[in-house]
């Protein structure tokens, strides 16, 4: 039994919907559809499927998916908690599976009409029901009720101590909206964003704007782990899973960790960044492009510091030079993004990571042996690597 997750799993299938802001049908339909689609890209038949992982706040059961779609025997399950925090996360329990036999082949998901249903970005403005109300509770006296609210304290405070201005935001939702031209699935295709645009739009806190900020989506995201020798044997060039975590630190609340000894850094981030970095044996400078979970601009430049591509304060000036672009050092989310694609809880994120490992990402950088993704920003998250066959 291996003692690491190195090279022990690969992604095999990609499925998905329709991203819109109105599906027309149920959460259920949609997971059906994706499994479907994902067993399909892979060319695995639905019985062979024995392990299935989503998120608690997915509303599907396992079973009632199972039963849908036509899958197998089932010998392992899971749901993961926090959000878009768990998007690596459900990698992380497929690829333990697969590892130590729990499971031949594990189809992961997350189906969400995030627009026309429960919307995210209601925060506790809307119907969530969790513990984490008990601290919740601390700030809505405040007036911080909602995600770009929490989000805007802890940018407050980065942007003040290295001296980030709107100007670099500016650059990080510019680079993926321009990404997004060239992806038809994109809500950001055919909508172009110049600094003028960006600099003159809806304000949603003091410090947000609205092209700070993810977009709301009704669709699906499935994938398929599975062994690297079954996975040879599949349509589609596997993308081998090179290290794999999960990640929450000291002081840790969902979204609000505001009573750390510092605000202006993601020691959960650094967590996952020290983990993937040992168990893969890869650095920063391996590393060819980049999916950093995007649900606003200021996470992005924080990532950026906390996986080591800049020291601690300069991530605005890698931004500004460009290189999260096409030809820049680290493309990142070259298919828009949170920001310009879809919001499907980070998973349409690790589905590029993937794309960019085949060889078909719309935005295909020249080089592409090693791609990191993450999860949730602010929350327990985790990281992954994927590497070429």
């Amino acid at each position: 039994m291996p003692t690491t997750l190195k090279n022990e799993a690969a992604i095999a299938g990609i499925g998905a919907t329709k991203f819109s802001k109105n599906s027309g049908v149920s959460e259920y339909s949609l997971a059906c559809e994706a499994v479907r689609n994902c067993l399909d890209d892979a060319g695995l038949d639905p019985r062979e499927v024995d392990g299935l992982v989503t998120y608690t706040m997915d509303s599907n059961d396992e079973v009632e998916v199972a039963n849908a779609v036509g899958l197998g025997d089932l010998t392992m399950y899971a749901k993961i908690n926090y959000g878009g925090g768990a998007a690596v996360g459900l990698i992380h329990q497929a690829a333990m599976a697969v590892a130590t036999g729990a499971a031949k082949n594990v189809v992961v998901w997350r189906a969400m009409n995030g627009r026309s249903g429960q919307r995210m970005g209601q925060g506790v403005s809307g119907n969530i029901i969790t513990a984490d109300l008990i601290h919740w509770s601390w700030y809505m006296a405040h007036g911080m009720v909602t995600p770009a609210s929490w989000v805007t304290m802890i940018s407050n405070k980065y942007m003040h101590e290295f001296g980030v201005t709107s100007e670099h935001l500016a650059e990080v939702a510019m680079a993926q909206r321009e990404f997004a031209q060239k992806n038809p699935v994109a809500a950001g295709y055919g909508k172009p964003l110049t600094l003028d645009e960006y600099m003159n739009a809806k304000k949603i806190t003091d410090r947000l704007n609205i092209y700070d900020c993810c977009q709301e989506t009704d669709g699906a995201i499935a994938l398929l782990i599975t062994s690297p020798e079954r996975a040879r044997d599949l349509k589609h060039k596997p993308a081998m899973i090179r290290a794999v975590t999960q990640a929450a630190s000291r002081g840790q609340e969902q979204m609000t960790s505001f009573y750390r000894a510092e605000m202006d850094s993601l020691p959960e981030m650094e967590l996952a960044a020290r983990r993937v970095y040992a168990m893969s044996g890869l650095g920063p400078d391996d590393i060819d492009a980049s999916c950093f979970y995007d649900a606003f601009t200021p996470e992005v430049l924080m990532q950026l510091e906390s996986f080591g591509f800049c020291k601690r304060g300069e991530a605005k000036d890698f931004v500004a030079a460009g290189n999260l672009r096409l030809n820049g050092r680290l493309p990142n989310n070259t298919h828009g993004g949170l920001l310009s694609e879809c919001y499907i809880h980070g998973m349409n994120n690790v589905a590029e990571g993937v794309r960019l490992i085949r060889g078909t990402s719309c935005n295909q950088p020249r080089k592409s042996d090693h791609v990191l993704v993450s999860s949730g920003v602010g929350v327990p998250t985790g990281a992954l690597i994927l590497g070429q066959p």
